[in-house]
């Protein structure tokens, strides 16, 4: 099910600069955003993004110690207080990860891991540490120690596949960065820890994903290994990136896709709708 605070992900938090809490379908429950990226530059281009980078960002650069005293004011709150969050039942108001996410990859960022160190030190136990990423940055040796940081602290990588060919990363994902490189960065992470794969399927002027393209996929699935679960999701709301003809996938055709993975590959898949 949708709620209305499902479909709203405001990357600001009244008069916070970095940290936003999101109520997320994939988190089940609160996820707990931090924008290391407010500067919007980002090395992918993504067609569906929601990232208006027609507008200048209003804040350019990181500060961690600014973020520090967000997180634990945001940590204090009852979000049954605020809307949207107000009209959601309270079962669903647990705080469940603190995310690097927010408007560009965060393994771009100068300072990752003392970034991760800050979080460890802040977070409530069992409140995990999620690193949404699209995996270009993960062979850094600075993002390497804050993957370590994580492990230590109930961390998860959650790795983005929306292709199984070159020919359709590049339609999806517009970026210089080989497809080659983000295969083998989501491969030599997942030899450490399990991680797991997000991949968003849509439709480009009426027509999804093939069943060839599908089944490379898959077969990118198998060569990674180590995978927790696969997210497979769709259109939610809508892309700012100024493409025409980008629609969401019906609800049969993510589940086709979910069914596909798990028979293919033997692992968990989930699916979440437009």
């Amino acid at each position: 099910m949708i709620l209305k605070a499902h479909r709203q992900h405001p990357r600001h938090w009244e008069n916070f600069k970095y940290v936003y809490p999101v109520l997320s379908r994939r988190s089940h429950g609160i996820s707990i955003g931090i924008n290391v990226n407010p500067d919007k530059i980002c090395n992918f281009d993504c067609i569906y993004c929601q990232v208006d980078r027609t507008t200048p960002a209003t804040v350019m650069k990181f500060d961690l110690a600014v973020a520090e005293e967000e997180l634990r004011a945001m940590l204090a709150t009852d979000f049954s207080e605020h809307p949207p969050f107000d009209a959601v039942s309270k079962d669903k108001l647990r705080i469940n990860d603190i995310a690097l996410s927010g408007d560009a990859e965060p393994t771009t960022l100068k300072n990752f891991s003392s970034t991760i160190e800050m979080i460890a030190r802040v977070k409530p136990a069992g409140v995990k540490i999620v690193l949404i990423t699209d995996a270009g940055g993960l062979d850094r040796p600075d993002v390497k120690r804050g993957l370590e940081i994580m492990d230590a602290h109930d961390g998860e990588v959650w790795a983005k596949l929306d292709a199984g060919t070159e020919e359709y990363y590049r339609l999806i994902n517009r970026t210089k960065i080989p497809f080659a490189k983000i295969l083998r960065n989501i491969k030599l992470t997942a030899k450490a820890r399990p991680v797991v794969i997000q991949s968003l399927f849509l439709k480009v002027r009426g027509a999804g994903p093939t069943a060839e393209e599908i089944g490379e996929y898959c077969r990118r699935l198998r060569d990674i290994g180590n995978i927790k679960l696969v997210q497979v999701y769709t259109l939610a709301r809508a892309p700012m990136a100024g493409v025409e003809g980008l629609t969401a996938l019906a609800d049969a055709e993510v589940d086709a896709i979910a069914d596909r993975v798990r028979r293919e590959t033997g692992l968990a898949s989930e699916s979440f709708y437009g």
